[in-house]
């Protein structure tokens, strides 16, 4: 745009560097989305195992017979 208004061989360099730069963040936002969506990916698998985790636990401690109070050790 800015080499057709002037047209001088400046504005065309001008207008080719940003063309580039452009270029450049939209490859960058692009790779962004990329590593957002695995990360987001792991995060609900990893989210499910934990569930699976804490819900054995759970089981675990449901399960659990209280204990008889046992002596005191020492003197007394």
């Amino acid at each position: 745009m800015l080499s057709s208004v002037l047209r001088s061989q400046r504005a065309v360099e001008v207008n080719i560097a940003i063309m580039r730069t452009f270029v450049q963040l939209r490859r960058l936002m692009d790779s962004n989305r990329d590593l957002r969506l695995r990360i987001e990916a792991m995060e609900t698998r990893y989210d499910e195992q934990f569930s699976q985790v804490f819900d054995a636990i759970k089981q675990l401690v449901a399960e659990d017979k209280p204990r008889k109070a046992k002596a005191p050790i020492g003197f007394l």
